[in-house]
Formats: C-alpha cells, structure tokens, sequence
C-alpha cells in the first residue's frame, strides 16, 4: 500500500503555521462555518485560518468524482460524508495539495485567495453535523473503576464490564457546539440522611472528559458492523463534554441509568478530525482479559496517543488552571468494538451518529476526567491556586475548556477546544 503523504511529517503548507497551533496540514479537520449575513457552510482549519470548501467547489478546485454536488455549501457535513471513505480520502488528498508549499493552484492566486481563507476571528463555528441518535460509552477502566469503588470498595467493576462496551442511548436534541453556556439544571435530588427527595438545582455538576467519534455510513435495520469493517463507517473524531448533575444521577439511576441528569447538555468541539489525519498516533490496544466474544474481535491499532487537558477558570480567576492530563490511549474498549456492539442486535447506524467514549481517566490522580473523581465524591476538594477558592463540584461562572492533540516532531495535529461556561439555574415556582 502507498504510504499516505497527507501524514508526512515533513510536509509544509504555503501558509505559515505556528508548530504549536492544532492545524497544520497534517490534519485539515472539517468544520461548518458562517459570516453575519452569510449562509453556513463546510471548511477546514488550517493554521489560524479556515479554508471555503464550497467556494473551492464552485471555483473548480474541488470537483471530485465522487462528489455529486457541492456538498459543501451545506449547513452540515452529512451529505458530504455519506459519499463514502473513497470521497473523504479523494477531497483530503486534493485539500492537501492545494496547500502544500510547492502547489500554485491557490498559492499564486491572490484574489480567490482573499476570498477563501478567513481568519478564525472573524467566523462563527456551528454544530458541525446534524446528529441523529447519540451514544455514550463507559469504556475507561480507570474511570470505572474509581466511580465503582466510590459504592462498592470490594467489587468495583460490574459483571459485565469486561464482556461488553457498556453505554446508554442519550439526548441528541441537548448537544451543543463548543462556547454555548450551560445552564445548571433543576430535578430531584435525595438529601443526604433524608427519605424523600426534594426539587432543587444541582448542587454536584461535574464534566465529563470524553472523545467522541461520527459515524459516516449507515448500515440497514436488521443488519450489524463488523469491527473489521468499522473503518468505513468512522468519518472523524470530536472533544465532548458529557455535563453530568451527579446528585440527580444518584437519586434517578437505578435501575434504567442516567436520565436528566445527562440530558440537559452536552458539548461537542467544533472541528472533525478524520481517522486519515490521526493515522499516525494509532497505537495497540490493551490485552483484554477475559477473552471477547468473537463478534468483539478486532485486528489493528484502534487506540489513539491523544494528549487530553481539563482547564477551570472561576470568576474570580485571571486565567485558567489545568486540573487534569490524560491520554486517550487509556481506554479499554475502542472505538470498533462500540461500534460493532452497538449494532449486534440488528440497530441501524445513521450517518451523522454520534458516539462519545464514555469519561477518559487515567491512573495517576490529576489524569482523572471527572470532578468526581479528581474530588474523590467532593471529599478531596481541588485547590485553585491564584485565589485560593477550592472546587468540589462546579459553581455558577465557572468556565471548563478541554483540549487534546497529537504531538508530532515540531507539529501538531489537535482538536481545538471545548469549551462551556455555568450559568445559574433557572427558579421554578
């Protein structure tokens, strides 16, 4: 197989990019764009700039075979993903040698040029697929672990935890693009030594660390996703925040699991990074004990060396402090497993699917990716050092931005941010 040169480490784009910006040609992520009085539509990032895939569409720069129409000029990347790996990989090859250094296509011509590259500053970003059925895993040994040993010390992991990806079906109507306040949610909640629950605002809201992925073909009622095939099926992957009320969870899980304690937000990263441009960072997997069931089974790398960071800023905070560094890599299940067990009863995947990891934790204390944990339940409060204010769970005005990236020599190819801020629940008479 010919090696991929949209992976070479040494290639360099005609456009300057700082080596410790997240997108340098190596990655080109998809994204969908907009300018006030401007429609949304698809781009890629590039430095600190984004490229207009529908105006290189129109201009001829992107006319593919495998393309039908300007998918690009569309409020979502649906319609271009369901085009197929062939396309994903046709349009990344064609991107990457439009910006390469030594390519004039673009390069030498200034007035498309000033049309098609715009500043990050001066776009909005949008929730870059329209998202159909969300999933979230709980796929972290680390974080399961922790969480089990919080209730039950001498048996944390569950039964089945090693047999099975574990997840629940969440609330695609609730998942929102990176910098939307995240308002604190009301339900009920059991206090602590009582015997009847109370309506009240969360007191115990935390952040989940988590990475998801997009599907990008769908496969038919009836029918399921082999782990071999699930490359075909993974368009690219995304930050997410599954927002968690961990005093409503407590009182509601049992015995069907999260409900409103999950569904009340969840944020999503506003750029894709595709499988091709992470190809590079794939690395084994852990030795599964017991052994899987075959329809488990897997061959390849299907872990991914992803540098993770939590950041909490409160009011009272000039800048933020990083209270948590871990690695994707950490995970137990992967991402063809889920993919192949979400689909064993016959579940039909919808392009546009998303599917988020479940918390990534890892062994040491600050590599936990929850408040729960790094709190230990609220018993262990995190210090914020330039005000001296401590964190059990999150308060009103708190800001919690996370960020990951692969790190290459003298580039990197991330995801950006994703970022939420608290605002006060709302009062319900």
């Amino acid at each position: 197989m010919a090696k991929d040169q949209t992976t070479n480490p040494k290639a360099r784009s005609w456009i300057n990019v700082d080596p410790e910006s997240h997108f340098p040609i190596q990655n080109l992520p998809y994204g969908i764009f907009s300018r006030r009085h401007e429609p949304k539509r698809a781009c890629v990032a590039i430095g600190d700039q984004i490229l207009d895939l529908a105006l290189l569409y129109d201009e001829g720069l992107l006319s593919q075979g495998h393309i039908p129409f300007n998918v690009f000029a569309l409020d979502r990347l649906n319609e271009f993903m369901a085009c197929g790996r062939p396309a994903w990989q046709s349009i990344r090859r064609r991107l990457f040698e439009i910006l390469e250094e030594k390519t004039a296509d673009l390069r030498d011509n200034r007035e498309l040029q000033k049309r098609a590259l715009i500043p990050m500053g001066e776009v909005q970003m949008h929730l870059p697929v329209f998202i159909g059925d969300y999933v979230d895993f709980y796929s972290s040994e680390q974080h399961a672990t922790n969480v089990g040993s919080m209730f039950r010390p001498d048996n944390p992991l569950m039964p089945n935890w090693k047999h099975l990806p574990v997840g629940y079906n969440g609330r695609a109507s609730s998942i929102v693009i990176s910098g939307t306040p995240i308002r604190r949610p009301n339900g009920q909640i059991l206090p602590p030594n009582e015997e009847k629950p109370i309506q009240s605002a969360s007191k115990a809201l935390d952040f989940e660390l988590e990475v998801g992925f997009y599907a990008g073909k769908a496969n038919e009622l009836g029918t399921r996703v082999a782990t071999s095939d699930a490359e075909d099926y993974i368009f690219g992957l995304c930050l997410v925040n599954d927002w968690s009320a961990r005093d409503i969870q407590r009182w509601e899980y049992q015995p069907l699991g999260p409900f409103l304690s999950k569904s009340f937000g969840t944020s999503v990263s506003p750029w894709v990074v595709t499988l091709d441009a992470l190809a590079p960072w794939r690395v084994s997997g852990p030795r599964q004990s017991p052994a899987v069931l075959p329809y488990l089974k897997y061959s390849g790398k299907w872990r991914f060396n992803i540098e993770l960071e939590v950041w909490l800023q409160s009011e009272k905070m000039s800048a933020p402090q990083r209270i948590c560094k871990t690695n994707f890599k950490n995970m137990y299940w992967n991402m063809a497993q889920q993919l192949a067990h979400q689909t064993i009863n016959g579940t039909n995947v919808q392009v546009g699917d998303l599917y988020a990891s479940g918390t990534v934790s890892g062994d040491k204390p600050d590599s936990y990716g929850s408040m729960l944990e790094l709190a230990w339940r609220g018993e262990r409060p995190i210090a914020l050092n330039e005000t001296g204010e401590t964190r059990a769970f999150l308060h009103d005005g708190d800001v919690v931005a996370m960020t990951g990236y692969c790190q290459g020599d003298g580039y990197r190819v991330g995801f950006g941010e994703c970022v939420g801020q608290i605002q006060p629940a709302k009062e319900i008479a």
